[in-house]
């Protein structure tokens, strides 16, 4: 009878403490869920028209509306690259060279030969350009796709947080349904009839 009653305590214990922590994970991740979103407005970006060939390939659904959420952040991010590589000739950032080529500097390749640079009124190589675009694109599409990675993490945490609580629901009503009522024994014994007592 005592080990009944000490079980169902450790049932019930059990359960309040995943249900408390499943509350706390929703509420996290509704925090989490609206911080990243309110984040991603602020910025004020816009997809562009839909006559963009990278927005039509990636959010011809958005054309024209602010990105609001990490979907649309995810979008945004590959547009841009598309950008990148339509301004690059459609070179990587490890394709392109880190100088600008002297023979010819238009060329987004350019070259890693100093000798081959071109040069500076110092004499100084200088840099290719084109590949430093790439430098502020995966600053800015790291940036969106921490956003999306973020919404998808507070959306799984709001799950994980419903499945705690319910398990530990679960478990308070198990506790109460096997050990709420005293052992079999005990039931047996207090529905026997008394010795020398009439029968019903």
């Amino acid at each position: 009878m005592r080990e009944g009653r000490f079980l169902r305590i450790g049932g019930y214990a059990s359960g309040g403490v995943l249900m408390l922590f499943g509350i706390a994970v929703i509420v996290l991740g509704i925090w989490g869920f609206a911080f990243t979103r309110d984040h991603i407005e602020r910025e004020q970006i816009t997809f562009g028209p839909a006559t963009d060939p990278a927005v039509q390939e990636h959010a011809e659904q958005w054309a024209g509306e602010p990105v609001d959420t990490g979907r649309k952040a995810l979008a945004m991010a590959e547009i841009m690259r598309e950008h990148t590589l339509a301004s690059t000739g459609g070179l990587a950032y490890a394709e392109m060279g880190r100088y600008q080529s002297a023979a010819n500097p238009s060329d987004p390749a350019g070259t890693n030969d100093e000798a081959e640079a071109a040069k500076d009124e110092n004499g100084e190589p200088i840099s290719n350009s084109a590949r430093n675009i790439w430098v502020t694109e995966t600053a800015l599409a790291t940036a969106l796709d921490m956003g999306f990675m973020s919404e998808m993490l507070a959306i799984f945490s709001i799950i994980v947080g419903v499945a705690l609580l319910l398990t530990g629901i679960g478990l308070v009503i198990l506790a109460k349904a096997v050990f709420g009522r005293g052992s079999p024994a005990a039931q047996v014994a207090s529905a026997a009839p008394e010795p020398g007592a009439a029968p019903g």
